[in-house]
């Protein structure tokens, strides 16, 4: 049973930070690749970060380099997603995925930033 389960997210100002954790269950967390995706209202959904299972950082997308960082600890079967910086364009609900996913996705967490 593949588990995903994101915290850390909530209400934060322009130019704050916010830590992201996803938990993951149900597989051998430290041999696949995790991702970061976000969805805010009306848009698509955007892959964020990709991380190996190693743990070697593979790409941003263009809108959070240099102010997100992602990163993981396969003893704790946790991924995160460093956040700083942050914008009201970065308001979105934030969700984790292996690759291949396979269909599992987990709940997600809600990322607001305003005044």
């Amino acid at each position: 049973q593949v588990q995903l389960v994101e915290s850390g997210g909530g209400l934060v100002q322009p130019g704050g930070s916010l830590r992201l954790s996803c938990v993951a269950s149900g597989f051998r967390f430290g041999v696949y690749d995790m991702r970061w995706y976000r969805q805010a209202p009306g848009k698509e959904r955007e892959l964020v970060a990709t991380i190996t299972g190693a743990g070697m950082p593979l790409n941003y997308a263009d809108s959070v380099k240099g102010r997100f960082a992602i990163s993981r600890d396969n003893a704790k079967n946790t991924v995160y997603l460093q956040m700083t910086s942050l914008k009201s364009e970065d308001t979105a609900v934030y969700y984790c995925q292996r690759m291949p996913a396979f269909g599992y996705w987990g709940q997600g967490t809600q990322v607001t930033v305003s005044s």
